[in-house]
């Protein structure tokens, strides 16, 4: 099997991996499915992880790609083309991803978890210890300010589409309009009243339909054995590289673990391969995925060096 060959794992009720399956779809590419389950323990992903949970995660070959930063930037550097980062926009989508996975989508999770009576118990279990940015004791009561905030975002986005254009950055689907979507997208499947929030913006309402379009690419079911089987009989394509003034100043093959900073905190230990302004990718060993590297943003993740 080619490495080159695009392996999401991910679950179908993920917002974030809708994230990656709509920028599969605006690259037309053709892609293996892993379904993961919803909650721990997911010791086939960990196996390939090191221990990051969440979702989702890419494999290709024996590199592991892991948040949807970095997925989209390696989507991007392997299939330029179509482009999600028209008219050199890359800056400024990956500058909103911050403004769309927190401001706008913990008031979308907190309601999802708050007014979806329908999600089984367990996922809530397992989401009132994942989810450290919401206090589940006050959820209730806050209730009120959560659809005040989740509102005030579907305004924004309204508002960025008011002149008339078709996406956010103009007459092409771009990152950004992946980034503002996948809320909406929560929202429909998750919160209660959400066609009264969402349906009173017009403009979003437009829009939402053509981002509906796109589609996720050509997936096929793929398990995950198999997919394991791949990166123990492929070779990581990273190549040892320290960039200088990379911070903190280490040397490739130092041993580092690299942490989430939001949540999910779960480190994740191996040799340093890559810094760079973007990127932290550590290569590591398991009894059943082999050698691999695992590659993570910079922004939005701690580099420690291991004691």
């Amino acid at each position: 099997m080619a490495v080159t060959e695009v392996i999401l794992h991910h679950f179908y009720a993920s917002p974030f991996a809708e994230k990656v399956r709509l920028a599969l779809g605006i690259k037309g590419l053709t892609w293996r499915s892993v379904e993961i389950p919803m909650v721990m323990p997911k010791p086939d992903l960990t196996a390939l992880t090191g221990g990051y949970r969440k979702t989702p995660v890419m494999q290709i070959g024996a590199d592991i790609y892991c948040d949807t930063q970095r997925i989209a930037l390696e989507l991007e550097r392997r299939f330029p083309q179509p482009t999600l980062f028209p008219n050199g926009s890359q800056g400024l989508c990956l500058a909103l991803s911050c403004w769309s996975d927190q401001a706008f989508f913990r008031p979308g999770a907190a309601l999802s978890m708050g007014t979806n009576r329908e999600l089984p118990e367990q996922v809530l279990s397992d989401r009132r210890e994942f989810f450290t940015f919401l206090d589940f004791e006050k959820l209730e009561a806050d209730l009120p300010h959560f659809y005040g905030q989740f509102s005030a975002h579907l305004s924004l986005v309204d508002s960025m589409l008011a002149d008339g254009r078709l996406f956010i950055l103009g007459h092409e689907c771009a990152w950004a309009d992946i980034l503002a979507y996948f809320p909406v997208w929560m929202a429909r499947g998750n919160i209660s009243a959400a066609g009264e929030l969402i349906n009173r913006h017009k403009a979003l309402v437009e829009w939402e339909k053509r981002v509906n379009t796109i589609g996720h690419g050509s997936p096929s079911e793929f398990d995950a054995s198999s997919a394991l089987e791949v990166a123990r009989e492929s070779e990581s394509v990273a190549t040892p590289f320290i960039e200088q003034g990379a911070f903190p100043v280490l040397a490739a093959g130092t041993k580092v673990t690299v942490t989430p900073d939001d949540y999910g905190s779960i480190p994740v230990e191996g040799a340093l391969e890559v810094m760079t302004g973007q990127e932290v990718a550590i290569r590591r060993e398991d009894d059943r995925a082999g050698e691999v590297v695992v590659h993570f943003p910079r922004v939005g993740y701690r580099v420690e060096i291991q004691e």
